[in-house]
């Protein structure tokens, strides 16, 4: 690291304003998490079902153990990417980790594995895949997101800056949402064999959804050095895990929050798994 980096009175000098370069770069990291979480609340109940042909039950179920695993592995990955030393820092690594794995699980969730010719131990066998690939892909996905979100106080300190960051983000998550689905839209409608449907769908947003965070970790590389540099000459206490969760499960307005965004999104989710059978089996 440059000597200036280790200057006591340079440490505490504020960060310089960031070009757009390194903007769109950083609302580019929440692209590909953000499609390939999209295709899989729209359409991997409907694929379970009608396609793979598991039962409405073993299907519900694997969601519900994904879901759980999702929300279990979250505070790990967060102590384990804030307590990384290495030369690309500490967020860098792990997102960089889980992106070819990222896109692979999600791949491997449009495939229909055949296990036995015995329509139940086949059922079983389904179930089993499926749930091994939603928790590696829900883990990579962790590597990914959380050190990406953990990024956007780490930019900038400026207020400002920070909230035309997360502006930026959502741009890049609700528009590469809203354009997945039209994409699958054109996929459907070209390709008529469903198990091929889905295969396709799932070769295409695996590989979107590994790309942006590649030019996420590029195009902030640099910032994110000198972000690193002024951390690692900058002394704070560590606080262990267990009482990193005391401290939040205290915070009685906190848990309020939480609380409102897991019966949101429970109901976004929920909506969007049920739209593709109203369509089908209603609306014909």
């Amino acid at each position: 690291m440059s000597n200036s980096f280790s200057a006591p009175d340079e440490e505490q000098q504020p960060l310089a304003k960031l070009d757009l370069k390194t903007k769109l770069a950083y609302g580019a990291g929440d692209l590909g998490t953000a499609v390939s979480a999209n295709i899989l609340a729209f359409y991997w109940s409907v694929f379970l079902t009608d396609v793979a042909g598991l039962s409405a039950g073993l299907a519900g179920s694997i969601r519900l153990i994904s879901g759980i695993w999702d929300a279990a592995n979250d505070p790990f990955v967060g102590s384990l990417s804030d307590r990384t030393r290495s030369r690309w820092g500490r967020r860098h690594p792990w997102m960089l980790a889980g992106a070819i794995p990222l896109g692979f699980f999600f791949f491997l969730h449009w495939v229909v594995a055949h296990f036995s010719n015995d329509r139940n131990t086949n059922q079983w066998g389904l179930f089993w895949f499926n749930v091994v690939v939603s928790l590696f892909f829900n883990t990579a996905y962790t590597m990914v997101n959380l050190p990406y979100t953990a990024m956007t106080p780490e930019l900038t300190e400026d207020y400002n800056e920070r909230t035309n960051l997360t502006s930026i983000r959502f741009q890049f998550s609700i528009g590469g949402s809203i354009l997945s689905l039209l994409l699958a839209l054109v996929i459907f409608s070209v390709v008529k064999e469903p198990i091929q449907q889905y295969l396709l769908l799932g070769g295409v947003f695996g590989v979107f959804s590994v790309l942006p965070v590649i030019w996420c970790v590029w195009g902030t590389r640099d910032r994110m050095a000198i972000v690193e540099a002024k951390h690692l000459n900058t002394t704070s206490e560590s606080i262990s895990f267990g009482r990193q969760l005391k401290i939040v499960f205290s915070n009685v307005p906190f848990l309020y929050v939480i609380g409102i965004y897991l019966f949101s999104w429970s109901a976004v989710q929920i909506t969007a798994s049920i739209i593709p059978y109203f369509v089908v089996n209603w609306m014909g």
